[in-house]
């Protein structure tokens, strides 16, 4: 069974600090692209950060960048979304999704078929 397992949110100050963890399991996450999305209540999934199958292209929304890194790790099967300098508009629940082969530089929630269950990262003072 494929599954797709978030960990890391939380609470946290602003200007702060947290890394998110997708685990991936019964498959391995070489071949896939992986996106990590959000969703803030009474607003739209949106694509916060992609990386490309082979690593080559990736995509930051104009929101995260300089904040945000996506990477991963091959050999512990598992994406990661380190967040910094977080800020309160960053409060959202995030998901990590997982597409085979998807050579799309778009980072929308539509190409991606594995989702795993959220994570709430919560930015307050």
């Amino acid at each position: 069974q494929l599954q797709l397992v978030e960990s890391g949110g939380g609470l946290v100050q602003p200007g702060g600090s947290l890394r998110l963890s997708c685990a991936a399991s019964g498959f391995t996450l070489d071949y896939y692209a992986i996106g990590w999305f959000r969703q803030a209540p009474g607003k739209e999934r949106e694509g916060v950060s992609c990386i490309r199958h082979d690593n080559s292209s990736t995509y930051y929304a104009d929101s995260v960048k300089g904040r945000f890194t996506i990477s991963r790790d091959t050999a512990k099967n598992t994406a990661y979304l380190q967040m910094d300098s977080l800020k309160p508009e960053d409060t959202a629940v995030y998901y990590c999704a997982a597409q085979r082969l998807l050579f799309s530089r778009r980072c929308v929630p539509g190409l991606y078929g594995y989702w795993g269950q959220g994570t709430q990262v919560t930015v307050s003072s």
